[in-house]
């Protein structure tokens, strides 16, 4: 740091004062002159401000005033307790507990804190499915103080929203409008509201950062990215424009980083949202097909132009897909009027289109572009796409996992895309018993190289329960190996 001597520091004052009077007196006499020389004054100048400024006072007050009185405080009561075993069972075993306590201890009851914002008058609002996901006892208080009880209408973790509906809808509650957040823009002013680390109505001020964000959450991302700060207890508050429009919700920070935040596109939370009310889950549209990144080694051996679009490595049969025309080794360009840059994309579009409705696809195929029609055909139940014993390969492992993208790689600081990313552990599974942990990265399975999730699948489809799996995994920059037996956690 630089530091300034004193003996500068009074001579630079010194000087500093004389010209402030010297200017004075200048501007003093001109504005005299002014006055004497016609009568009218002239037009004052308007200050010049940032662009986009939430109003000509530069104050965000307006706007904080009229959305505070929808954002909630949620408390939630847990006796599930964190998963996985205690210290102690961890060091005696659950052999000894039995032996010496009979039944395992009782999980102490865990208390978590969130955010969440009415949207509709009645009391119905929104927060993350995770503020929620293991609560027995859901308390809402409100700006005025006031406390209410709340029951959970439904959740899907995939997109992280929840729907909350207090005092059994019997109530009148201050409410905040969705409004449209693919207007949204980057620069855009907005503020984030909620109660970070349980301080009730906070306000914190910033832009959008960028948009589309895929931060590995799952195959839905696409966060707007805010620097407006965000902490924990912001989680389910609202993000919030000038027009004083909720624009997204909350979701997620980066901890290693100050001024980056994420949230949930108010558009994509509008449809879950209306259809988690309406029915209290969320159906979602299927093609029936198994996708990868389309390399520019991959592209040069299909003679693609370029390296956008998603590489089509495997249809199910009678599926949608198989139905309208679709086949191995096409590469999807655009589908329903959006074009593909990558497989998230595409998981993306058809995931949150309506089943029944027909898309146009455009794909490449032996050097030229077709154009298909596809009827979008609703995803089967996860427990039906286990089979009928309900134990299929990820339940088996306990651990779900998807592409490594580019975005993924860069956010994981991979040297390559190589390899599949763990997005989900199942409590108590053989893969958490192991102590593999999300955002670990599969390198091989039984010493054979996992790519893709082609090799993963492959590897993977034919274990049964028994069987012993040794697995190369990269976590952060050292990698290392684990092994456990399938379906026994």
């Amino acid at each position: 740091m630089r530091q300034v001597k004193p003996r500068t520091f009074v001579v630079g004052l010194v000087i500093a004062l004389l010209a402030g009077v010297g200017l004075g007196t200048f501007r003093t006499g001109r504005a005299e002159l002014g006055r004497s020389s016609g009568g009218a004054t002239s037009a004052q100048e308007a200050p010049i401000l940032p662009v986009q400024m939430p109003m000509q006072t530069g104050s965000f007050a307006k706007v904080a005033e009229l959305i505070k009185p929808a954002v909630i405080n949620i408390n939630t009561v847990s006796r599930g307790g964190p998963p996985g075993r205690t210290p102690f069972e961890e060091y005696f075993g659950e052999e000894f507990f039995r032996r010496f306590f009979g039944e395992l201890p009782e999980r102490v009851p865990q208390r978590s804190l969130g955010s969440g914002v009415i949207v509709d008058p009645s009391g119905i609002a929104l927060t993350n499915a995770h503020v929620v996901e293991r609560a027995t006892e859901i308390e809402i208080i409100t700006l005025d103080g006031n406390k209410h009880k709340a029951k959970l209408v439904g959740m899907d973790k995939k997109t992280d929203l929840a729907v909350l509906k207090l005092d059994d809808g019997k109530g009148k509650f201050s409410f905040a409008r969705l409004g449209d957040s693919d207007k949204m823009q980057v620069g855009d002013w907005v503020i984030a509201i909620g109660s970070p680390f349980g301080l009730q109505a906070t306000v914190t001020a910033g832009i959008i950062s960028a948009k589309a964000r895929q931060i590995g959450q799952g195959p839905f991302d696409d966060f707007l990215q805010t620097d407006a700060a965000i902490n924990p207890g912001n989680s389910g508050g609202p993000l919030v424009n000038m027009a004083g429009e909720v624009i997204g919700i909350n979701t997620a920070i980066v901890t290693t980083g100050q001024g980056i935040g994420f949230a949930i596109p108010s558009n994509m939370a509008k449809k879950i949202y209306t259809e988690l009310q309406a029915k209290g889950k969320v159906t979602r549209g299927w093609l029936g097909v198994s996708i990868q990144p389309l390399t520019p080694e991959l592209a040069k051996s299909f003679g693609a132009k370029d390296a956008k679009g998603v590489l089509v490595s495997d249809v199910v049969p009678e599926s949608p897909a198989q139905k309208a025309g679709l086949q191995p080794g096409d590469i999807l360009l655009e589908f329903d009027g959006k074009k593909m840059e990558g497989p998230a994309d595409l998981q993306r579009t058809v995931g949150l289109a309506a089943p029944g409705n027909v898309a146009k696809a455009k794909v490449w195929r032996d050097q030229n572009e077709k154009t298909l029609d596809i009827k979008i055909g609703e995803a089967p139940d996860e427990r039906e796409a286990r089979g009928p014993s309900g134990r299929g390969p990820r339940s088996l492992l306990g651990l779900e996992v998807r592409p490594v993208t580019p975005e993924i790689a860069r956010q994981l600081n991979l040297r390559s895309n190589e390899g599949v990313v763990v997005t989900r552990i199942e409590d108590g599974g053989p893969a958490a018993e192991a102590g593999i942990q999300r955002g670990d990265v599969v390198r091989e399975i039984n010493r054979q190289k996992v790519r893709s999730m082609a090799d993963f699948e492959r590897l993977t489809k034919d274990v049964k329960e028994g069987d012993r799996l040794t697995v190369l995994l990269q976590r952060g920059p050292m990698s290392l190996y684990v092994a456990f037996t399938v379906g026994r956690g």
